[in-house]
């Protein structure tokens, strides 16, 4: 079966509703029933529990207090890099925006103003430079944190459909990233400004930034913008700036010129928060670091 062929139901889904009645789910303290639903999740999809602050899930009241759990102090080392990977998940791609279009999968691309939500003069500011493309799988840790030092500018709410964002679903839906529901942050940092995004997906409840909350609830038709000019609102490299209730997938612009990435990084792979992601300078020889 082709990947067009594999998510024509995604078409007709009432998405909408399934993902509003999963947050609902997934935020109740029902007991026992939270811990067998957990306890469940955690063998379907191998949880490394060892991993978590409190890997005692009979600790946690809800579904989602379980997804967005934390992890133990030193987990994820930072690695000394000027960019480090920002999630757990698998690279979906990353590589050099050409003009202003981001490759999705074979066949696809869309714009930097169409991920933006329609901001020709943010998008202008990402053209010939770099993206990555980052899928966070529901056996993944879902907190976001910060891939370099950054002031908070603005945050652009642009409400979209909900399909689902794995591989497969990325190769046969045009343009996927820039139609799902997303939280666009942009940054300020020692290089120029950046943009980390939150995509929404299917059964993904809701998304939340560490400086404002829930930001997808209710979902509203309109895009919504909130801006930080004024305020000093600074993370560190590695500091969380957000999380999924549920996973999804994280989009990241930079400006020209490329950056230099991880020679060790490819499409498809593994990758850890922490990890080096890319350089500002010249080209990693050898001795690069990786991890």
């Amino acid at each position: 079966m082709s990947d067009r062929s594999a998510v024509l139901p995604q078409y007709l889904f009432p998405k909408q509703a399934l993902t509003s009645f999963a947050g609902w789910v997934a935020g109740r303290e029902r007991g026992a029933v939270t811990t067998w639903i957990v306890r469940r999740f955690v063998a379907m999809y191998g949880v490394d529990m060892s991993e978590a602050l409190d890997a005692d899930i009979t600790h946690y009241k809800s579904f989602n207090a379980f997804f967005t759990r934390a992890l133990k102090p030193g987990a994820r080392p930072l690695a000394q890099a000027d960019l480090v990977c920002p999630v757990d998940g698998a690279i979906s791609q990353f590589g050099m925006i050409e003009g202003e279009q981001i490759f999705q999968a074979k066949g696809h691309s869309y714009t930097t103003t169409a991920l933006v939500g329609g901001d020709t003069a943010l998008a202008a500011q990402f053209a010939h430079g770099s993206f990555a493309t980052l899928y966070l799988s529901p056996r993944d840790y879902h907190r976001i944190h910060m891939p370099c030092d950054g002031r908070l500018l603005r945050m652009v709410h642009v409400p979209g459909e909900l399909f689902s964002v794995n591989p497969t679903t990325a190769r046969g839906v045009p343009g996927l990233f820039a139609r799902n529901e997303r939280v666009v942050c942009v940054f300020e940092s020692a290089h120029g400004p950046f943009v980390l995004t939150l995509v929404g997906a299917t059964i993904v409840g809701s998304m939340q930034t560490v400086w404002h909350g829930v930001v997808n609830g209710p979902r509203v038709k309109q895009v919504r913008e909130w801006r930080y000019d004024n305020q000093q609102i600074v993370l560190r490299q590695g500091e969380e700036m957000g999380r999924f209730l549920l996973g999804s997938t994280v989009v990241l612009l930079f400006p020209k010129p490329p950056l230099h990435f991880n020679p060790a990084w490819a499409p498809a792979r593994a990758v850890r928060l922490g990890e080096a992601m890319a350089s500002y300078g010249p080209a990693w020889g050898a001795d690069a670091p990786r991890s």
